[in-house]
């Protein structure tokens, strides 16, 4: 631990996202834990430290960086068959106890969470672009650790990728600051967000707080990113039908445009009482997004099992657009103009401009 620790020492930099206080005390700006931090000491993240007055940040490495199918994040309307670079740091704001990638996400607050020195990768912002290039991405995506506390990375990262003509996102819990997503908003293209439940005491056993999430979601609409939402189904924690349905009407009051995602949970870190989801859970909690006005809702991680809820149907004539199984497209009918190619409506999104080019599986063919 103590080599790791050194590393990531000299793996830092100067941070931007925060304000400085008398007594060289610094209070972060990246996540809406607001941490008012004194010399030496550390943020809840652990990853944002005060070192003599100066917010330093972590910088110039990856734990993971490998190209995935867009899908996989999941983004359903944007960049459709596109393969997106994927990259992560260490470190989160919150503390789930079903978390997935708690290895890293968890280190230096878990014990038994040990990501060896090995695991650091330094890599330039522009190599890791040239990387991109190289496998083909159309899309850069910060993901596998929370992207907020690590946002001047994603940054540095982003404003390359937009200078070499791809396209950015970030898969985040949505725990971000005006300062933050103002900070970002420039070289960033979609936000991925994770609404783990919707109440506060749900969030407050998770390390956050749902405000700060819900006023994300409205403040990255209006900014005019591409938003999509996703929300991990726990049996026994989110899945109350009430909760189910303040949820859907709050993102149909943000914009009937965003698609939510209901994905089946499967036991995992420190979570292993409540069962896997099951497929008719899924099924249930999208119809109640769809009984709320939601033009798009989707079930996740069980492909071929959630009926139609893997695939894109245009709002107006109710025809299928974009037909999916898991992570691959077996029909793509949008037109270049981000059209249905049926009835003309536009599909609210960001599509590709050669909709020939995207990639389709199986026997069925796309119209381009």
């Amino acid at each position: 631990m103590s080599t790791l620790l050194e590393t990531m020492e000299k793996l830092s930099t100067k941070g931007t996202c925060y304000y400085s206080l008398p007594n060289q005390v610094v209070q972060c700006t990246a996540c809406a834990h607001n941490c008012i931090i004194k010399p030496g000491q550390k943020g809840i993240c652990r990853m944002r430290c005060n070192r003599n007055g100066e917010l330093r940040v972590q910088y110039g490495y990856v734990t993971a960086a490998q190209a995935d199918p867009i899908e996989k994040k999941p983004f359903a309307h944007f960049m459709p068959g596109s393969i997106a670079m994927t990259f992560g740091m260490m470190g989160c704001n919150f503390h789930c106890d079903f978390c997935q990638n708690w290895i890293s996400s968890q280190m230096l607050k878990d014990e038994a969470a040990r990501v060896p020195v090995e695991a650091m990768q330094t890599i330039s912002a522009q190599d890791l672009v040239n990387l991109a290039v190289r496998r083909d991405a159309q899309v850069m995506v910060s993901s596998y650790n929370e992207p907020i506390i690590t946002v001047e990375w994603a940054y540095e990262i982003f404003t390359l990728a937009k200078a070499a003509g791809l396209k950015t996102a970030i898969v985040s819990n949505g725990f971000a600051t005006a300062e933050s997503l103002a900070y970002l908003q420039p070289v960033l293209d979609g936000f991925k967000i994770d609404l783990k439940a919707f109440t506060e005491s749900a969030y407050k056993i998770l390390g956050g707080r749902l405000q700060p999430v819900m006023e994300t979601i409205q403040r990255a609409v209006d900014a005019g990113l591409w938003v999509e939402v996703v929300t991990l189904l726990v049996p026994g924690f989110n899945d109350n039908p009430a909760e189910l349905r303040e949820t859907a009407h709050f993102l149909a009051s943000v914009s009937t445009d965003i698609p939510w995602h209901l994905t089946a949970y499967y036991p995992a870190y420190m979570q292993h009482s409540a069962p896997p989801t099951t497929p008719h859970q899924l099924q249930q909690a999208a119809e109640i997004g769809q009984n709320a006005g939601l033009h798009y809702v989707y079930a996740g991680n069980r492909p071929g099992r959630v009926g139609s809820l893997e695939d894109t149907f245009c709002p107006q004539c109710k025809k299928r657009v974009i037909n999916r199984r898991g992570y691959h497209i077996l029909e793509y009918k949008i037109n270049a103009n981000g059209q249905c190619a049926h009835c003309k409506t536009a599909i609210a999104g960001i599509w590709s401009d050669n909709p020939q080019d995207v990639p389709v599986t199986g026997e069925l063919r796309s119209l381009f």
